[in-house]
């Protein structure tokens, strides 16, 4: 597996780009443009990172197309359509989003969420987008949560089956799978439920741990990989099962400090493993 994360620093060229990549060590990274400029920068991007055999892990389309607004949800459509064709012509292993949510905060919770209307509703807008787009090298992917669809290995591969779609794909994040205190205390489980079932199709997974408080009732927080209860060795011996440069990415930490310990932990966890990480 290759281990990315966000990278601290400007650059204005791809090498300045890879430099800085590599000087952390990572093997994978998040897209290094954030919208879609010219064919030839985005070339010159995809040359450099093969070049110096980093993967581009994912394009990320964070939006929400299900929004109970129409502007809104028309607006994410788009986005998520153009940040296809930059992860297809960028040659990123995928697009993530989520699948949306019914309220009006976008990634937020909302009692329609886990209807089959809106089951319906995520097949139909994520076959929309690819049938657009129409990518060759890249996959669409919906990133796993806790309130919405795909929220378990069973949901998802539903929803696999009934999007129907060669270019769809799967991303695993199984932190956001951890809802409860009974999957909190059966991480390594859980993982190898996903993996056991979804192996074949995951093109990126994320980094990043949970932490169970004795707080009535139940409080769940995110925290840094290896301050939570996320079973990392599982986490990588299931990951190291799948293609070899799947990517691995750490997110949502602030610093570079915080990375550098999160990356630190992911490897010293591999090594006792006997796992390689590039």
């Amino acid at each position: 597996m290759r281990l990315g994360g966000q990278v601290h620093g400007k650059w204005t060229t791809p090498d300045e780009w890879v430099a800085l990549v590599r000087g952390l060590g990572y093997g994978a990274a998040y897209c290094p443009v954030g919208s879609l400029p010219d064919s030839a920068a985005i070339r010159a991007y995809e040359q450099a990172a093969r070049q110096a055999d980093l993967v581009i892990a994912e394009v990320g389309a964070w939006s929400n197309p299900l929004s109970p607004d129409a502007a809104t949800a028309q607006e994410a459509l788009t986005l998520c359509q153009t940040r296809l064709a930059l992860a297809d012509e960028i040659g990123a292993r995928c697009c993530v989003n989520i699948s949306g949510s019914r309220g009006a905060k976008w990634d937020g919770p909302h009692p329609l969420n886990f209807t089959e209307e809106t089951f319906d509703r995520i097949v139909e807008v994520t076959r929309s987008i690819i049938d657009a787009v129409r990518p060759t090298r890249t996959y669409f992917t919906l990133e796993t949560m806790p309130w919405m669809y795909p929220d378990s290995p069973d949901s998802y591969l539903r929803l696999l089956k009934a999007i129907d779609r060669e270019r769809f794909a799967v991303h695993f994040d199984p932190v956001n799978l951890v809802c409860s205190p009974q999957r909190y205390f059966a991480t390594g489980a859980l993982i190898r439920e996903f993996v056991d079932k979804l192996g074949p199709w995951i093109k990126s997974c994320h980094a990043k741990d949970i932490l169970l408080s004795e707080k009535l009732t139940t409080h769940l927080d995110e925290v840094r990989p290896g301050l939570g209860g996320l079973d990392y060795a599982v986490y990588l011996r299931e990951l190291n099962r799948l293609e070899p440069t799947t990517p691995l990415m750490i997110e949502h930490l602030k610093t570079a400090e915080e990375f550098a310990e999160a990356a630190a932990h992911i490897r010293a966890v591999a090594a006792a493993e006997g796992i390689t990480i590039g």
